[in-house]
């Protein structure tokens, strides 16, 4: 079975609306849209598609869908996600889309959510999610997450949707790698490990004297 990868980008605060510019997503008066964009630098975007270049499919929520679908298909050819992106088979979870989507690649993700989504990781190696985060909520509660790579940006942002919100479930993490940027930008992929242990920090302490 192949798995499932969500890249973030995300506020220490855990917001992830709206980074890429002001338009995007104004939901709930956010008044922050394109936060990410005077901070990102070349740099992460080596690394951003260092990440993305093993991607076997893309799936997205309608947001998301719309947003991207709206810019990539006549996006500069010299950047290397455009070819990339235009050319992966693309998924997306809506109930208000109606095919066919106007996206080369890009179907409607059909039937019950959890079994659509394990279909699509027996189908492919690595299935990615990128920003999406009403769709994220529900992945995560569905336990259906295998890897998180989260990009934490140096601000507080105290407002908008967050990315471990009311669909999030408590879930262990292990840290497979990380990486700090120069503008204090922090990469942080994680592998899900099953349900948090808990113990007793005196009992431990006792243990070691």
């Amino acid at each position: 079975m192949g798995k499932l990868i969500v890249t973030e980008f995300m506020s220490i605060d855990g917001v992830g609306q709206a980074p890429g510019a002001p338009e995007e997503d104004p939901e709930g008066g956010f008044a922050y849209g394109g936060w990410q964009a005077p901070l990102i630098d070349r740099d992460e975007e080596h690394f951003i598609f260092e990440q993305a270049k093993g991607m076997d499919a893309l799936l997205l929520g309608r947001r998301t869908y719309d947003i991207f679908a709206g810019y990539w298909p006549t996006a500069p050819v010299e950047f290397d996600f455009t070819a990339l992106i235009n050319r992966v088979p693309k998924f997306v979870a809506s109930r208000t889309l109606e095919s066919p989507l106007s996206w080369d690649n890009a179907s409607l993700l059909q039937g019950d959510l959890a079994e659509s989504v394990a279909d699509l990781k027996d189908r492919f190696g690595h299935v990615h999610v990128i920003g999406s985060l009403e769709l994220v909520q529900s992945l995560l509660r569905l336990g259906l997450v295998d890897h998180l790579n989260l990009w934490v940006y140096p601000l507080v942002l105290a407002q908008g949707k967050r990315v471990f919100a009311d669909g999030a479930v408590p879930t262990a993490l292990r840290l497979t790698e990380s990486r700090v940027f120069a503008n204090g930008t922090v990469k942080l992929e994680y592998e899900t490990a099953g349900e948090p242990a808990v113990g007793d920090i005196d009992a431990d302490v006792d243990r070691l004297t």
